[in-house]
Parts: C-alpha cells; structure tokens; sequence
C-alpha cells in the first residue's frame, strides 16, 4: 500500500525518502549567499547593530526567530527585529518602515520573508546610510531592489534546484553558509566558543515551511521532518512546545498537519489580528513560563480570528447567493469580493475558504486607508495569480498600487474607485488562462483500502511515512461503505459510524467537517461512498483508526 503511496507522488527509489540532513542541496548553489556572508562578516567584525525586518505570517516570524537565534548563536552582538504592523504600514521594507527601523539605530537590515519588491524601500535606507540584505522567496517583479546583496532562489540566474522553499528556508541556507565562513576563518576558535547547531533550529523552519503551504519537493521534505522529528523528541524552542501544550496536542505524535492546522493558525493569529511581534516573541524566548503566557495570548486571538472569519465567510457567501443563475455573472471564472467592514487581517482565510468552496481562483478585498483597499488572492492548481495580478496591471498600469506573491497566493492594493474595474479585468485575464477542466474540482484518491488494513497500526505507518503536504499530499482512498449511524457534533461536523461493504461486520467511527446542512445528516441513506484519510484518533490515552471524511455522497449501487 505504502510503494502504491509513494509511486503516486512520484517517488521511484528508497533514496528518496532518505530525508538525512546530508541529503540537503548544497548552500553553494544559492545566488547571493557570498555576498551576504561577506557582509554579515564585515558585520560581526565591527559588532554593528543588525536589524532583521520580518513578515507577518508564520514564514516571517518563523524567519525572523531563527535569524535573531542564529545570528546570536554566532557571536553577533546587537540583533534585534522589528516586523511591520499590517494595519499600519502594510507589507514589506517600504520607506516608511525604513524610518521606523533608523529609530533602532542599525547598521545593517536584514530582510526575511519580504524585499524582493522593496525598491523603494531599499533606496530609502541606501540615502539615510544603512545597508540592506534581502532574503526572501518570493516572485521578483522587473526591477530588484539596489541592496548589498539579494539571496532568493527565484532570482534570474539562480540554480538553486529548489525554487519552492519558504522564506524560513532561505534563512536558514544564508545562516550555514555564515556559519561555514566563520568556521574557514576559525572565529570560533580564535574567540573559544563553540559553533552554534544550527539543527536546533529546525523546529522552527519546519513550521514555516508547512504554515507557509509551499511545495513539498524533496529538499523541503528534509528540512520538514528533521524538524518533526526534532519536536517529537521535545527538543523543540520552548514556544513551539507552549504552543502544542495549548492546543491539547502530544508533541510525541506531532504530524506535518499539525504543523499547518494547529500551530500555524495560532501563529498567524497575531499577525492577523493584531501584532507579529507577540508570535515572534514566543518562539524566541527560552522561557517555559513566558512561553506558557504568550502561547495563550496567541491561542485567544486565533479563536477572535474564527470568530471574525465565520462572520466574513458567511457574508462572502450570501453576496454569491445573490447572484442568480441566469445572470451574466453567473459562469465567472473568477470571484472578486469586497466590503467595507471586513477585517483586513483575515481576507486571506476567508479568499482560500471561497476558492475551496467555489474552485474558482478569488480575491477578497477590505478597507485599508482612506480610499483604499488592500485584496488577497488565492489561486486553483495551473493557474499562477501573480502572473495574473500582473498582466492586468500591465492592461491599465494605473489601476493598481503594488502587488507581490506566488503562484497560488498574492497581495495587492489599490483605490476603492478602481475596484470594479479591476474585478472586470480580473475575469477577462483568467477567462484566457481556465478551460473548463482547470476550473473543475477534482479529488484524488490512492485507491481502496483492504479490509484489514482499516487498523491502527496502518494508521500510525501513514501518519508517519510523511511529511506530507503540498504537492505531495497526505494519501486519501476511497470506497463503498454502509452508513451504520450518523450524527451532528459541534454545528456543522458529521460524526458516523461505517462498515466496509468487503467486510460488514467491521464497524469504524468517521467523521465529516463542515458539511452541507442542506444534506446531511439524512436517515434516508443507508450506503455511501467516500473519499477519506485514516487517522489516529486519541480520546483519553486511547488510541483508535479513524476514517477523516473527505468527500461523501450516497452510494448508486
């Protein structure tokens, strides 16, 4: 089952699932990294003030914690960070941040996460004397930002294998490559201290690199599971640790997916709702008790965050019903929503809610400024929305303000007049690039499950045989069952018991999250059809395989 598993994502030999940190593609072959060390060596010499800017996502608080702990670890003096208020001064090194950052009186800024597109930003600390490093990962626009030095594997020229790493990963490339440099130069030595383990920080680039839904190429895979398997063995920072205490979850039995649905959420909150800074602040402390207390601040605001977010989603989704089936706008290959009482800080769950939904790529749209609004998009598989946020400022250079992103997610903002406009173009572009397949859903499955091997012990070996994610996601199988029982839990969350059609008398608890109301629960349905993971549920130190319902319909044979 596993090689059936495996051969599906592409995977043709055992070396593949080798995820040894030898493995790893070499630093050398990253565009940047020289000139990078050779001025955070310059750096470290004069014991300069350096000052790492940051995102506010879980990429960039992961990137930001691991740049302050590992340049400390180095022997670097005065580190400290600084990650821009959403709400305030939007994202990026722009040059009001800029200003903010000269109040700390650094040297030298070290972006994570962000500045590929900060040109002007960049230009701003060139006139006020302060030198820039950009890492990031982020698709380049036309122009690069005139930094001393810019490491990002998407850059032209660049033949770093994995264009797909997060911004956490780019960091921590930039840190071995430091810490190479001072071991050629025996700084260690000559200063007696020990080279830092940059392993320790693992825990944290697994994080981001989950959280940040980047693609799970082999290389990714290793910095993932190095990490898991850090945390699995307590030796995570303490916050991770707060974190996963918080949330009622086993570090022993971390998964990948807990890293994106547990902690990622918790993390993100903070920059969604209120101030990065908070998450950074827990995953870089090493104290237990402060850990504790900022973990829970984190906790409240991502349970604010659903609550704000069921509000929002509920909202986007009586604007679609509005739309009737007649209308013009009823076939639209995009969605493109808008109002005025959003929170700017959550359009991003709820565009990725709706494009799940709707599988259609969208954008969601709240007030920023004065006149302005800030969207965020979410794309479908096959169809690259920064490309897209692209091409239709190229149609009118005027209609929006700045833009950035990746294939499948994107940030812009531009004037509230032009947001008609703007949802006109949008629909002309992605008309282009979307036949109907590319715009039809489609659900995967690894084939049918044997009767014995709905066991707990297969379980475990799925759960395990990861990390799975994106682009190489978690194996789902299908099959034909009778529906045994069925009720709500929670408001929206189906709870059932199955039995295998090949082996009746084996009875197995399932559940589906948020379903159709409109449809389930129906006593009337006696058999089904379903699209599910099996998973270890843990109820009170007990253990159990569980099917997690992907897709269900009532069966026609």
């Amino acid at each position: 089952m596993l090689q059936r598993v495996y051969a599906a994502r592409g995977v043709r030999s055992d070396q593949e699932l080798d995820y040894q940190l030898k493995h790893l593609l070499p630093p050398e072959s990253m565009a940047g990294l020289d000139a990078a060390t050779e001025r955070l060596l310059a750096a470290l010499a004069m014991e300069e003030r350096v000052l790492i800017v940051g995102d506010f996502d879980a990429d960039g608080a992961t990137s930001c914690a691991i740049g302050v702990r590992g340049l400390r670890a180095m022997g670097f003096p005065h580190v400290d960070f600084l990650v821009p208020n959403r709400f305030e001064y939007g994202y990026g090194l722009t040059p009001e941040i800029v200003d903010v950052a000269k109040q700390c009186a650094p040297d030298l800024i070290v972006t994570v996460d962000n500045g590929i597109a900060a040109l002007d930003g960049v230009a701003h600390a060139n006139t006020l004397g302060i030198d820039v490093i950009v890492t990031d990962h982020h698709l380049p626009g036309d122009g690069l930002p005139d930094a001393v030095a810019i490491v990002n594997p998407n850059q032209a020229g660049c033949e770093f294998a994995s264009k797909s790493i997060a911004g956490v990963g780019v960091m921590f490339y930039l840190l071995m490559a430091l810490r190479r440099a001072l071991k050629e130069e025996q700084w260690f030595e000559q200063n007696d201290t020990q080279a830092p383990n940059l392993a320790g920080l693992l825990d944290l680039v697994a994080l981001g690199t989950v959280a940040d839904v980047v693609s799970l190429d082999f290389n990714n895979r290793i910095l993932v599971e190095q990490g898991l398997r850090r945390i699995r063995a307590g030796r995570a920072c303490a916050g991770v640790l707060a974190l996963l205490e918080c949330a009622g979850r086993d570090h022993r039995n971390l998964s990948s997916g807990d890293l994106g649905f547990v902690l990622g959420p918790r993390l993100n909150a903070a920059g969604r709702m209120e101030d990065m800074s908070i998450g950074i602040r827990c995953l870089l402390t090493d104290n237990t008790e402060e850990a504790k207390a900022l973990a829970h601040e984190l906790d409240a605001l991502n349970r604010e965050r659903r609550r704000v977010e069921t509000g929002m989603k509920n909202e986007a989704e009586s604007m679609l019903a509005t739309v009737d089936a007649s209308d013009e706008n009823a076939d639209r290959c995009s969605i493109c929503l808008f109002e005025p009482t959003w929170h700017q800080g959550v359009i991003g769950i709820v565009a990725s809610r709706i494009k799940d939904q709707y599988h259609r790529p969208t954008i969601a749209f709240a007030r920023s400024d004065e006149g302005q609004l800030k969207g965020s998009a979410r794309s479908i598989p096959g169809l690259n929305i920064r490309d897209v946020i692209d091409e239709v400022s190229r149609k009118e250079p005027r209609l929006i303000g700045q833009f950035g992103g990746h294939a499948m997610a994107a940030g812009l903002n531009l004037p509230e007049t032009n947001f008609a406009r703007f949802a006109e173009l949008l629909e002309q572009v992605v008309e282009q690039h979307c036949d109907a397949e590319m715009l039809q859903s489609t659900s995967y499955s690894d084939g049918e499950l044997q009767a014995e091997e709905f066991c707990l012990d297969i379980a475990q070996q799925l759960r395990f045989a990861g990390p799975w994610g994106q682009a190489y996601p978690e194996p789902a199988f299908d099959g034909e069952f009778t529906l045994v029982k069925q009720r709500l839990v929670g408001e929206k969350h189906l709870k059932l018991v199955l039995a295998p059609k090949q082996r009746p008398e084996l009875l197995l608890d399932g559940i589906a999250f948020n379903v159709d109301l409109k449809q389930w629960p129906d006593e009337s349905v006696n058999a089904v059809r379903a699209l599910y993971k099996l998973d270890v549920n843990e109820y009170r130190g007990r253990q159990s395989a569980q099917l997690i319902i992907v897709a269900l319909q009532p069966s026609l044979s």
